[in-house]
Formats: structure tokens, sequence, C-alpha cells
């Protein structure tokens, strides 16, 4: 088995920790540490990895000055509570980025938002609309 562990740079784990938990529905914690934390599905699964802007010596975390946080990333998150967490969704932002619609490709319901550092953040139904 393989997964892959997505890291972001933000500016405040312990708020995009909170934000990210809010938009799962998810029970509220505490990150591991206040320069990184990981969001786990029930299953213990990771689900994101937020890692503080220049807390370590990696290239790519450095800063957010040296390119625009989420430039040619897309937060992609299949749910299996797609209604729910749109209404989670509406609380934590003013506006959607993309309403709710079908997927053409992939025949399921999404929306998009942007996150508190500004990624893209896609929500996808688990099953097609």
């Amino acid at each position: 088995m393989k997964r892959t562990w997505t890291i972001i740079g933000v500016g405040d784990v312990p708020g995009s920790f909170k934000w990210y938990q809010a938009l799962f529905g998810l029970p509220v914690t505490l990150p591991a540490h206040n320069f990184f934390g990981q969001i786990l599905d029930s299953d213990g699964t990771v689900l994101l990895c937020l890692h503080e802007w220049g807390a370590h010596e990696h290239p790519s975390l450095m800063s957010p000055d040296h390119a625009t946080p989420g430039n040619g990333l897309l937060l992609f998150f299949r749910v299996d509570d797609f209604d729910m967490a749109l209404q989670r969704a509406r609380v934590l932002v003013t506006r959607l980025e993309e309403e709710p619609h079908v997927n053409p490709n992939t025949q399921t319901k999404e929306f998009s938002l942007r996150d508190p550092d500004g990624y893209y953040v896609t929500i996808s139904a688990l099953s097609a609309a």
C-alpha cells in the first residue's frame, strides 16, 4: 500500500488545523506542534499536513513570499457527506469560489473554496450525483 502525504505551508498551523477540522466535520483536536499538524480521517488516514512557513529548512516551505501559496496546487477531497460539507463550508467562508455543480467528467457534485492561506480547495461527492 502507498499513501501520499500532502504538506502545505500555512501561516497559522493551529488556526488552519481548526479550519480544516471544521470543514471536514472532524472532532476538534490540537495539532502535534504549533509548527506542524496532520488532519486525520476517523480511520487515522492522513488527509493533509499543515507546516508553518519557515519552521524548518525545507526549500519549498521557507516563505509564501517566493510564490503565491497554492499556485499550481489544487487540494481535491472526496467526501461521503457532501451536503453537510457544503453547509460547513458556507459557515467558514463569505463566498465559494465555485458554487455546487455536477462535474461533467466525474458525474459527481462538487464546489470549491479558498482556505485561510488562499489555497484552492475542491470538495467532491464520493458517489455520482
